[in-house]
Formats: C-alpha cells, structure tokens, sequence
C-alpha cells in the first residue's frame, strides 16, 4: 500500500529547445525539477501536507505529480502553465493544471476559479490558494510548465 505524501513543491519554469521535448526538459530545469522520472497523479492534496522548497534530490527517483505543460513552434506566441492548490484546514485539498497560449495572469485566473470550483464541489472550506505559473514568449520552440511535486517525508528544518 502507498503511503500519503507529506510534503510537496509547488513550482513553475521554461524555456527553449531545439524539439519540444528539449524545451521541456529546459522548463523543467528552471523549474528546479528537471532530474526527476514522474508518475503522473491526479489532483488531491492529502490533509496535513507540509509546502516546502524543492529538497536535494537522487536523479531519476520515481516522484508522484501534478503537472501543467505547453509547447509551441510559433515564434513570438505566449504562453503560460498554472497549477493551483487549494488546502483546506479541516481536511484534504484539491489540485488543478491549466494552460494556453495566453498570459500567466490569465492563467492564473482560471487556474484559481478551477481550485474554486473543485473545492466548492466537495464542500471543503478553502483557508489557502497557492499558485505557480510560468508565462514565456516563444522564439523558436518554447515550452512553460507548472507542477506540484510530492515528497514521502517533510525536509528537517
């Protein structure tokens, strides 16, 4: 059986490439993630989950996330990745990913009325929205991400 994780990175990054896949890999390296191998999860924030900076890391660990991804080939496009987390106090919290080609701040915007709704839906009282979100301006071929990794144990302060 899986153990709930205790801890999670909210981050967001791009960058460009020469393929889509190296402007990704580029993302996600500024995005201080890049070395990780990730098991894509859907979007529940277990109760008590600790919000920490991403810790040293063991390249190609297996790390459960919730990922937001856009690539373009379209010189001068804008585009923008968003996740959003809403914690409730009382119990468990949501997750939501967004993009498009567009701005951050209006993917920040959906991304918050999403982790809204979501959180509305199950009737859990929101006492936080955290957000990451990564705009960039293509040149050649550009890709932005936004992710909430997970982490088995907290970091010792």
């Amino acid at each position: 059986m899986w153990q709930p994780p205790k801890a999670a990175s909210v981050v967001a990054g791009s960058g460009e490439g020469r393929t889509e896949l190296t402007a990704f890999d580029r993302a996600l390296l500024d995005a201080g993630i890049a070395n990780l191998n990730f098991l894509r999860v859907t979007s529940i924030l277990p109760r008590g989950t600790a919000f920490v900076r991403v810790p040293p890391l063991t390249p190609g660990i297996l790390t459960p996330a919730v990922y937001a991804r856009i690539a373009s080939h379209t010189p001068g496009e804008r585009i923008a990745a968003a996740v959003g987390v809403g914690v409730s106090r009382a119990d468990y919290g949501v997750i939501m990913e967004f993009s498009h080609r567009g701005t951050a701040e209006n993917a920040e915007a959906i991304v918050r009325g999403m982790v809204e709704e979501a959180m509305a839906l199950r009737d859990l009282p929101v006492a936080e929205i955290r957000v990451a979100v990564k705009e960039h301006v293509v040149e050649r071929i550009g890709c932005a991400v936004a992710a909430v990794v997970f982490w088995p144990e907290a970091p010792a302060p």
